[in-house]
């Protein structure tokens, strides 16, 4: 018989290219401006889950073909780092993003065999992780052990896509939540 926990440990997996596209397209938002912490953090209170780790993986570009959004991001994952955060960063070239979607995947899958969490929040809509999730699915179907899986987007009226990842609940993320967890620094300019 598979038991609930009453206190549900959550780690949160953020694909910070994708967030960052679709508050774009939900929001209008210029650049990737929302904090990870903040947005685990409320989104655990909201749904009554210890915020245990947050997880954070984006592709960077490579220095000699955009050093705005190289500077940018690197600025962006050292304050994460002050956080806490985990980060996995890759280095993009001639603007494709490759093995970010894998390395969450296998982070995902690795983190919920070791027992490292309950709820594993997903900040993406990328349908690719569909396959992590219905793995953990599995895997936790055959250990007997309860595991629930997030996709937390953002959505508003004009949002393309309304979907969260096929096989997990959904967090549509309204703009009132997303401005409320927006980082107060802009890493877009240059520090003196």
């Amino acid at each position: 018989m598979i038991i609930e926990p009453s206190v549900k440990r959550a780690v949160a997996f953020f694909d910070g290219q994708n967030l960052y596209h679709s508050a774009r397209e939900s929001f209008d938002r210029k650049y990737p401006d929302y904090d990870p912490l903040k947005l685990a953090k409320t989104i655990c209170e909201m749904k009554g889950w210890q915020l245990h780790a947050v997880w954070f993986y984006t592709g960077i570009p490579d220095k000699k073909e955009n050093e705005f959004w190289n500077h940018f991001w690197t600025a962006k994952l050292a304050r994460m780092g002050r956080q806490r955060i985990h980060t996995f960063a890759r280095t993009v070239r001639n603007k494709k993003e490759k093995g970010i979607d894998i390395r969450i995947a296998l982070d995902m899958v690795r983190m919920a065999r070791q027992g490292n969490y309950d709820v594993g929040i997903i900040f993406s809509q990328d349908q690719d992780l569909s396959e992590a999730v219905n793995e953990i699915k599995e895997q936790a179907f055959i250990a007997d052990k309860w595991i629930k899986l997030v996709s937390a987007f953002p959505k508003s009226s004009m949002s393309q896509n309304t979907r969260g990842i096929n096989g997990t609940d959904w967090v549509p993320i309204d703009s009132a939540l997303y401005e409320s967890c927006v980082d107060p620094n802009d890493y877009r300019k240059p520090r003196r």
